[in-house]
């Protein structure tokens, strides 16, 4: 007795032990293998600075198939997370945008969403009898805090990949998507990033699309440089979109200055001068060297653009006339070579997950001056049926007659955009400083460790432009209207400049991975009765031998415990 009062009691003291811990230490504890349910230490800071309320209406409920249910359930088990470590109350619920009892108005609430820029999307699927059937879902949330809004889109739609890998990326990418958005909405610094100007750049109409969507992050400014070697320090990053005449000795000694007090440098670069409007009014013309005097300072920070134009089998289409002089037009599309489809690198979180990258007579990239101090990474590449044109020579029309076999497309994986990271050399260590140069006492030969991303093609950053005067068009960045598709450039430059300008690591979240385990659908459909009986019978079968053994050992048990009394001894 006095036994089991004290195992009693110190059950009793554990409990009271474990309760007085728990209320004093937080803890979570995350046993799946990707960590999936775990925010990041940066997450959890950001959620313990809030200082009001935050709100978040998810527009993903109602009648929805397998795969959203499992983004629906990604998203609440996410916002549980951030209401677990917020500071503040977080508070969120579902909307079913299709929840109406008359079709006038569904179409309503598709509308309202509509104007607050949430596109939905048909989903086509198929029900358990095999019938087709369609339905609108709209994957957005709107978050609120302190009176603003903004929308959070929670659906990843990269071309080539199924419906299940779409969403496995959109739930990997939710604790980036939704912290990125809370951090615009509550950031109380903007800090600062500016297009260079003065060597034929882009002109503000063809940048404007990236520019609109880098003034939800940052102050963008344009400028010419002056000679001063500090007027690049307020800056985060600099970016050099598409020159077209050469640097002056002073300007490259002001970025490179830039560069050696820590400055990063988005470089996009063409290596070849010529452009589609060249062949507008002529079927061929020739292609050189662009030669904007960058190539000394490039190579000397480990890369150089090459003298070539890529041509690729992975390419975009132009429509080209295909009837004879003197008969009505007869336009057909043909690939244009001359225009790869880059490839996004799925290693960095600057390329990982997003749709390949459209491009306008790109030249390949090399890594040189091996530096152990210099980390270099693809970010974009070609595909396996690649040609590397050499120049000066002549770029024809006649491409687009060339067949596709692996003889004359017998280079792969040709390298056009990467990432460059660590403890770079200064290109004027040894040499005088440039005429014009003010505000500097010395050359700093060895920068700070910093990062900078070269890419060589200026088009992967310019929006096609239409009209002039009031009746001008800019067209997104990234889509092609003669195939009616947007490629992922708007979001790969966004993502280079968050690289350059995250300090602390938020990018890295892109990198998360959830493995994504789908059932076979053959199965499913032609063995479905089969493993019905077998989810119904089994854990039947399963309970009652169980109950069995149970019933055999205790009976057993107790036999064994009990000994027949001794017999009476009799006298004589």
């Amino acid at each position: 007795m006095k036994k089991k009062l004290l195992h009693t009691a110190l059950f009793s003291i554990a409990i009271v032990l474990l309760t007085i811990v728990s209320e004093k230490f937080f803890f979570r504890i995350d046993l799946t293998s990707e960590k999936r349910y775990s925010l990041s230490d940066n997450t959890k800071n950001l959620l313990r600075n809030l200082d009001d309320d935050l709100e978040m209406t998810i527009y993903l409920d109602g009648d929805l198939n397998s795969g959203f249910l499992r983004l629906r359930r990604s998203v609440k088990e996410m916002m549980d997370e951030f209401s677990a470590y917020s500071a503040r109350s977080v508070k969120y619920h579902f909307v079913n945008p299709s929840e109406g009892t008359t079709n006038e108005e569904r179409m309503k609430k598709y509308e309202e969403l509509e104007k607050k820029g949430m596109r939905g999307i048909m989903v086509y699927d198929k029900d358990s009898e095999g019938e087709s059937r369609q339905k609108m879902v709209f994957p957005w949330a709107e978050i609120s805090y302190k009176g603003k809004k903004s929308n959070i889109h929670l659906l990843k739609n990269i071309p080539h990949k199924s419906g299940e890998e779409n969403l496995n990326i959109s739930i990997e990418s939710l604790e980036y998507e939704i912290t990125d958005v809370l951090r615009i909405i509550t950031s109380t610094k903007t800090a600062k990033v500016a297009f260079l100007e003065g060597h034929g750049e882009f002109t503000e109409p063809f940048v404007y699309d990236i520019t609109q969507t880098l003034s939800h992050y940052y102050q963008v400014d344009r400028g010419v440089l002056s000679g001063n070697v500090e007027e690049l320090n307020d800056y985060e990053a600099v970016i050099i979109a598409g020159p077209t005449q050469k640097f002056s000795e002073a300007d490259k000694f002001v970025l490179d200055q830039y560069i050696m007090h820590g400055g990063r440098v988005l470089w996009m670069v063409d290596g070849t001068c010529i452009s589609l409007d060249s062949l507008s009014t002529a079927s061929e013309t020739i292609g050189v060297e662009n030669d904007v005097n960058l190539t000394d300072q490039l190579f000397k920070y480990g890369v150089r653009i090459n003298a070539d134009l890529v041509q690729d089998v992975q390419c975009s289409f132009i429509p080209v006339n295909m009837s004879r002089e003197g008969d009505a037009p007869e336009y057909k599309p043909m690939p244009w070579y001359y225009s790869p489809l880059l490839l996004t690198v799925p290693t960095h979180s600057i390329s990982k997950n997003i749709a390949p990258v459209k491009s306008e007579f790109v030249s390949s990239i090399h890594f040189v001056n091996d530096n152990d101090q210099i980390r270099k990474t693809p970010l974009l590449v070609t595909s396996t049926g690649t040609h590397l044109q050499n120049i000066p020579s002549i770029v024809s029309m006649d491409i687009i007659n060339v067949e596709q076999n692996g003889y004359y497309f017998n280079t792969q994986n040709a390298i056009t955009g990467a990432v460059l990271e660590g403890i770079f050399p200064s290109v004027f260590t040894n040499r005088m400083i440039p005429n014009g140069i003010t505000g500097t006492t010395g050359i700093v030969s060895e920068s700070k460790p910093t990062k900078m991303v070269v890419v060589a093609d200026g088009d992967v950053i310019r929006n096609d432009v239409q009209g002039s005067g009031q009746n001008t068009n800019i067209l997104p960045l990234g889509y092609d209207r003669y195939m009616n598709q947007k490629f992922g450039n708007s979001e790969f430059v966004l993502n280079a400049v968050n690289y350059l300008t995250d300090d602390d690591g938020w990018l890295s979240l892109r990198s998360r991975e959830i493995q994504l385990r789908l059932l076979n659908k053959q199965a499913i459909i032609g063995q479905r009765k089969f493993w019905q009986i077998v989810n119904i019978v089994l854990p039947l079968i399963a309970l009652f031998a169980f109950g069995a053994l149970f019933h055999f050992v205790r009976n057993r048990k107790y036999t064994r415990e009990i000994k027949p009394l001794p017999k009476a001894q009799t006298s004589e």
